[in-house]
Order: structure tokens, then sequence, then C-alpha cells
């Protein structure tokens, strides 16, 4: 007898996988880590002023190894001249990201930065997490009791 396939839950990041790689792919991309990870790969200050647009590839010749790309920066008009002078950081930066010499030169585009205006989440109330975590007596570890007070703290706020 055969079982029914139950549905489960996948990850929204499973079922968008492939949409995004097909258009992250059309921008020269080969992932979506060097966009979405891009404040940690170039630190916060050149991050909040600028932000990956594409990579322009070089159609390798027949043979030959594939040439460095180009990184397409879009950044905000005033600090297109301290990122400019930035640009060999941003270069080691991105590089030591892919761990091999990918991108040979950046090409910066004047525009404006897409923000994200979304405002930051409140954390848990701590007076909650506090009376959360005194119900946890015989959990040992510290880290663990506070992390799971946050998680109750979190549950009853929704």
């Amino acid at each position: 007898m055969n079982k029914p396939n139950r549905s489960r839950a996948r990850p929204l990041s499973d079922l968008l996988a492939k949409t995004l790689g097909d258009a992250f792919a059309k921008q020269g991309f080969a992932s979506t880590g060097l966009v979405t990870r891009w404040t940690e790969i170039v630190g916060s200050e050149i991050a909040s002023h600028s932000e990956p647009e594409k990579i322009q590839w070089l159609r390798p010749l027949d043979g030959q190894p594939p040439e460095p790309g180009t990184l397409v920066l879009r950044v905000e008009g005033p600090t297109a001249v301290e990122i400019q002078h930035l640009s060999a950081v941003i270069l080691e930066r991105v590089n030591r990201f892919f761990g091999w010499q990918a991108i040979g030169g950046i090409r910066l585009r004047q525009a404006p930065i897409r923000r994200d205006n979304r405002k930051p989440h409140p954390g848990p109330d701590p007076e909650t997490m506090a009376a959360i975590a005194r119900t946890l007596p015989e959990v040992q570890d510290e880290g663990l009791r506070q992390a799971l007070a946050r998680l109750g703290a979190a549950i009853k706020q929704a």
C-alpha cells in the first residue's frame, strides 16, 4: 500500500532559487551571494554608498582561460569619487570572497541607491524575557536559557 505524499513546508529560498538565479545570471552574477552579502564583503561604510549592479564578462577566446570580469557598481553621486579611490580595496575584498581573481576592474554608475526603508523589528520585551527565563531553571546552559526566553517572548509578542 502506498502512503500519500505529505506536503511539507519548504523554505522560500528553495522555491525562488531558480527564478532569482536566472535573474541574477542575466546580470552576470553566478550566484546571489555577492548581492545579498555585499555589506559583509566590503564593509558597512562602503556598502552604505554603493551596491553591485552587474558583472560584465568578456567572452573567452578558444583555449584561453577566462578573463577577469568588470564589476559595475551603482554609487550615489557625491560619494562616487570616494568609492573610486577605494576601488583597490573593493577589488581585493570581492576577489577574496570569490576565492580567485574573478574581478579585474570596477566601473561606477552614478544613480540613487535602492534603500531598504523598512523599520527594524523591535526586539522582545526584556521583562517578558526575564519572566520566561525564570520559568526555565532546569536549563543549565545560560546561553540556551536566554535564547529560549527570547523565543518565548517573541511568540507571546506575535
